[in-house]
């Protein structure tokens, strides 16, 4: 009995220990990827600045060639010719262009970064859900709904289901009572499987 029972204590320990484990690999990786954004949100910045330093650096000296003044830079002439003025601009468009595709580059991988924690958030989130029998669903309002021209109070549903929000084009709306419902709206909904799947019909199927 005695052994059984160390055996059985020795298997929740392992068990726990794995968790714990799998826990900290998670919140490390985390950090891990915090930490990169916060490092690509310096570099961007970082570019954007060498940006703005590239383009008033070539206006200065266009500038000074064009009053004929010194630049107050000894390895620049105070004047150039119309092939030296040509050859300036270019190069600094040169510069800026490869200047411009870093910060985009930049910007996809913060991007990228970013999904993958809002990846991380909904399937942490489906999860929870599941484990409730509830799911979160994307609809968007059909032309034939009944529910197209309707305020939303007139919505037959359940007090179990609940409308998160409504995207209509750039905006997020609150889901008020008042709110007319339009073609193409886009929905999100939370609430228990069953009752969910009939409270949508109203977006989805012509009235009758």
């Amino acid at each position: 009995m005695n052994l059984e029972m160390l055996s059985r204590v020795r298997k929740e320990l392992t068990i726990t220990a794995s968790a714990l484990y799998e826990t900290i690999l998670a919140l490390a990786e985390r950090v891990n990827r915090k930490v990169q954004v916060m490092q690509l949100h310096w570099q961007a910045t970082t570019v954007l600045q060498r940006i703005d330093q590239v383009a008033m650096e070539t206006g200065r000296l266009i500038v000074a060639s064009l009053t004929n003044r010194p630049p107050g830079l000894t390895q620049h002439p105070s004047s150039f010719s119309p092939k030296q003025l040509d050859s300036l601009i270019t190069h600094s468009m040169i510069q800026i262009r490869a200047l411009k595709n870093l910060l985009v580059q930049t910007d996809e991988k913060i991007r990228d970064l970013k999904l993958e924690v809002i990846h991380e958030n909904l399937l942490a989130l489906q999860h929870d859900l599941t484990l409730r029998s509830a799911k979160i669903e994307r609809l968007i309002v059909a032309p034939h709904a009944a529910a197209v021209g309707q305020p939303l109070r007139a919505w037959p549903r359940s007090s179990s289901v609940h409308l998160v929000t409504v995207m209509r084009g750039a905006y997020l709306l609150p889901p008020s009572e008042t709110l007319v419902v339009q073609k193409g709206d886009i929905l999100v909904f939370i609430g228990p499987e069953l009752e969910l799947t009939a409270a949508i019909e109203w977006f989805t199927n012509r009235s009758s």
